[in-house]
């Protein structure tokens, strides 16, 4: 790891105690720049404190009503992460293929959630089974790769897939794939994530996935 990239799960759960606040207010002033100007907010890294101008991969993930409405992030570290948010912000709200732009309308009810990712390792196996024996529920993000294609999972889709045959069949339909076949070429990394969010009350709440989840947001 470079001496300006976060990754590890530690590190990340660290910063998110130390940071939520700020990151979640970069989120939501991108989202809500974007309503007034069409475009995210505009960063300067440099006026954050130097943890947010380290390298990490971020994905952001509204919902409205418990409701998934947006989701979009970096699987890999390759920008200043307060950047990152406040670009993955903006395209949750306004770019993901999978909804309309988000409305002014419904600023006022969305709830904005951060995860930081660690570094995909790549994992080994010899089959599908292999592979599902080594799954970790509650833990693991995926990412699968085959035949020029590409899905991804975050952790906190085991809450709503917490079996581990479902969870890779679903990032197979995910990544354009048929979901009952095995691509010779499949590649498949794994990742951890730390993720914050606030409540009804505005406190902030940082969580690390684990074998027993605490409910979040939808399938991203």
């Amino acid at each position: 790891m470079s001496a300006t990239e976060t990754s590890s799960t530690a590190a990340l759960e660290d910063l998110l105690r130390r940071n939520a606040a700020v990151l979640l207010d970069v989120a939501d002033d991108s989202i809500r720049r974007g309503l007034d100007t069409g475009k995210a907010l505009a960063v300067e890294a440099g006026d954050y404190a130097p943890e947010l101008r380290r390298h990490a991969a971020s994905f952001v993930t509204l919902c409205i009503k418990g409701e998934l409405r947006g989701c979009t992030g970096s699987a890999h570290a390759h920008q200043p992460l307060v950047s990152d948010v406040a670009e993955n912000a903006f395209a949750a709200a306004f770019t993901d293929s999978r909804f309309r732009p988000l409305a002014a309308t419904e600023a006022a009810e969305m709830r904005t959630e951060i995860s930081l990712l660690t570094a995909p390792e790549p994992m080994k196996f010899s089959s599908e089974a292999d592979l599902l024996a080594q799954l970790v529920a509650g833990r693991d993000g995926l990412i699968l790769k085959a035949g020029g294609r590409r899905g991804l999972f975050l952790p906190q889709v085991w809450q709503t897939l917490p079996e581990a045959g479902a969870f890779l069949h679903q990032l197979k339909v995910k990544a354009g794939l048929d979901p009952d076949a095995w691509p010779p070429d499949v590649e498949v990394e794994r990742f951890e994530a730390v993720k914050a969010a606030r409540d009804d009350a505005g406190v902030e709440r940082i969580n690390r996935p684990s074998r027993n989840p605490w409910s979040g947001s939808p399938n991203p």
